[in-house]
């Protein structure tokens, strides 16, 4: 297999993380094999010349440097040729070169990492004389990176450091080893010769390595398998993979590193909070790139890649403005119920151009209202962002570039989401299941929003309950004169949509146990405010106590009904319904 390596015959897919073993994983590594110890099998990939020509390649390190030669060169494959890709076994075969054919330089304790001598220049040595001192590495032989000078002997002295690489030049396993003994004054020792035997019939003799190799040419279920055989108790997803191939594609930016700080960027930054995935990044950035959406290999090729990175800068922009349009609609991390909506609105934020200005100019004042209700409806409406969401960021995608206006276009918008079973009209049933939303509840929030759209949402709103909660306990209800017989249905009642309100944070906590008529006569001081605060929040005919609440409860269920099927949309059955 090394030779293969060397002949560039076997390459690394861009999917393999970079090398990471130390030097006493290498260490133990050649332990095992002198011992005869299985060491693990191989998983090889057998890449068509057509298939070749997809995807990057590099080849394995001989030479590792901590700081001048960390990673893999990309590896050129011809055209016209094929070649084999290591699956699983990057580490181990990586490691096998290095001791074998290469070295291996790490920083010295307290060196300066810019130091000419910080890292200097090792090879492995296996000690022909001494058992190994270190017993925590649980090692048979005493086996080291040292430097040519650390190893060699003083005059006249045994010469005990075997320089692991050199038994590629034993002859045999005999007399070669006799006179290689001889030659560093130890020809007596049995030990000397016993390890240096177990050396020669490790590297040139036993076969311990097994391999399995994948003729499949799916890079889909290629992927699937190498998903399988690294996830190691921790399963890998396959946007960590796409992620892997990206950053070792994309020739001037680490896409690895971008995306993970625009993540943060979006979840925090700004007075943002917020759990975008790096899944939503990528999904996006393949959208403003133009390419397919879909997470699978064959989409993240190096021409489709090369779009992606050059449209980035678009792309975090676009993104980070969605992030804070969100925000100043009122959602969070908490309320908003599908990250994937944000997809979309940085397309269209993309296909206009829009900078900062857009967030809160009064020409786009309109505009904005019109995005903010369309993302609204459809995270109230059940389903839009769940199953078949890449055939609806694409269909989305078309319909916005193909109506690529100033504004919005949501008539056409909707119209594509509904030829894919995404339409935002709502019947009957669905309606009802909104008045029946509860406080906290994922979609309340949005709910509330809708119905009451005059409210400047970026500022803190909370769910509050009209008639505060606190209240509504057996003992104090029996205490305010409810009935025996009613105080289940007020308890039932107290957290559902017709007591809910948005109300600001600053009021909210003012608000606290107090009856709402009480609250609001200390709260408006005018008969005009009053009067306005009631009618933008459909609470006429508050009753003074509790006594009334069941009435109230019934009535503003109405009005909110009203207001919704206004609002958010209704098919013709359900209007039809409702005229009677």
């Amino acid at each position: 297999m090394l030779t293969a390596i060397h002949k560039r015959e076997y390459l690394l897919p861009a999917i393999q993380r970079e090398f990471v073993w130390n030097s006493d994983q290498i260490a133990k590594l050649v332990d095992s094999l002198m011992r005869g110890y299985p060491v693990g099998s191989f998983l090889l990939w057998n890449v068509e010349p057509e298939t070749a020509q997809s995807y990057t390649f590099y080849e394995f390190l001989t030479n590792y440097h901590e700081r001048d030669n960390p990673y893999a060169d990309k590896a050129t494959v011809p055209t016209g040729s094929g070649t084999t890709a290591v699956l699983d076994g990057q580490q181990r075969l990586t490691a096998l070169n290095i001791f074998l054919y290469g070295s291996y330089a790490e920083k010295k304790k307290y060196a300066w990492w810019n130091s000419v001598d910080a890292f200097p220049t090792k090879r492995l040595y296996l000690n022909l004389t001494d058992d190994p001192d270190d017993e925590e590495l649980g090692l048979k032989y005493d086996l080291r990176f040292l430097t040519d000078k650390e190893a060699a002997a003083e005059d006249g002295a045994e010469d005990k450091w075997y320089r692991v690489g050199a038994v590629l030049g034993l002859a045999n396993a005999g007399p070669a080893i006799m006179q290689e003994l001889a030659r560093r004054r130890i020809a007596g020792s049995a030990d000397a010769f016993q390890r240096l035997y177990d050396l020669y019939e490790a590297v040139r003799v036993l076969k311990p390595m097994n391999y399995f190799l994948v003729t499949d040419q799916d890079a889909d279920k290629v992927l699937e398998i190498f998903v399988r055989v690294n996830s190691g108790g921790t399963t890998l997803s396959y946007s960590d993979l796409l992620l892997s191939m990206a950053t070792n594609q994309w020739q001037e930016l680490d896409a690895r590193e971008e995306v993970r700080s625009l993540v943060a960027e979006l979840n925090s930054s700004a007075g943002r909070q917020f759990s975008f995935s790096k899944d939503v990044v990528l999904k996006t950035a393949l959208t403003v790139a133009g390419v397919d959406v879909q997470f699978k290999v064959k989409n993240f090729t190096q021409t489709n890649m090369a779009k992606v990175e050059a449209a980035w800068p678009e792309t975090k922009g676009a993104l980070l403005r969605a992030a804070t349009l969100l925000q100043q609609f009122g959602f969070n991390e908490r309320n908003l119920t599908a990250n994937s909506v944000i997809i979309p609105i940085a397309y269209y934020l993309y296909l206009r151009g829009a900078g900062d200005s857009y967030l809160d100019s009064t020409a786009d004042a309109v505009d904005r209202l019109t995005l903010q209700r369309w993302v609204t409806r459809s995270l109230i409406k059940r389903g839009v962002w769940g199953s078949g969401l890449d055939t609806l960021l694409t269909r989305l995608r078309d319909v916005l570039r193909t109506n690529s206006t100033s504004r919005f276009p949501i008539e056409a918008v909707e119209t594509a989401m509904a030829a894919v079973g995404k339409g935002l009209a709502f019947d009957d049933a669905e309606i009802d299941e909104l008045l029946n939303l509860k406080y906290g509840g994922q979609r309340t929030f949005a709910v509330l929003s809708v119905l009451y759209r005059g409210l400047h949402l970026g500022k803190k709103f909370h769910e509050d309950h009209i008639f505060p909660k606190s209240r509504f306990t057996r003992k104090r209800l029996a205490a305010a004169g409810v009935p025996a017989d009613q105080i289940d249905d007020y308890l039932n009642s107290v957290n559902l949509m017709p007591n809910l309100q948005l109300l600001a944070g600053t009021a909210n906590i003012e608000k606290q146990d107090g009856l709402p008529t009480q609250w609001i006569e200390a709260a408006f001081p005018t008969s005009e405010k009053r009067a306005t605060y009631i009618a933008e929040n459909d609470l006429d005919n508050l009753p003074l106590d509790l006594e009334g609440f069941p009435v109230f409860f019934a009535q503003r269920k109405q009005r909110i009904r009203t207001r919704l099927v206004t609002a958010i949309g209704t098919t013709s059955q359900a209007d039809s319904s409702h005229q009677g």
